[in-house]
């Protein structure tokens, strides 16, 4: 299986002047765990995560006040929609971290999550009323 076959394509794009609290609101509307930071001044893209704000958080820092690009990883891993999970699952493994940004020629086109990758590979879990029927 491809990583385009598991990734998210809801990417969240927010700028580096996005609070965390601003961020964490689009990413819990979502439902999603990480955000593409998009910096047009700094040259390029960066991801923000929902462990980034939890450990700005966790140091006393003021989400109010904090903003997305003083937390963004630049230093990106990215995937292409044509990685296999195999490959997206080691790269995670090898990075110590849980998102990869996918891109394509034109730029993001999905997020593949360790959690992604482990609802493809976990069998599906049935109901038992479904099993009972």
């Amino acid at each position: 299986m491809l990583v385009r076959d598991a990734m998210s394509t809801v990417v969240l794009t927010i700028g580096p002047a996005h609070t965390l609290r601003q961020a964490a609101c689009l990413m819990a509307a979502r439902r999603i765990g990480a955000a593409v930071v998009l910096d047009t001044d700094a040259g390029g893209l960066g991801i923000l995560t929902e462990r980034d704000i939890l450990n700005a958080v966790g140091a006393g820092q003021d989400p109010d006040r904090e903003t997305a690009g003083t937390h963004t990883t630049t230093d990106v891993v990215f995937a292409a929609p044509s990685w296999t999970l195999e490959e997206a699952a080691e790269a995670m493994t090898h990075g110590g971290f849980r998102h990869l940004i996918v891109l394509d020629d034109d730029g993001p086109v999905g997020i593949v999550s360790v959690r992604d990758i482990i609802r493809c590979w976990a069998p599906v879990r049935r109901h038992p009323a479904i099993l009972a029927g």
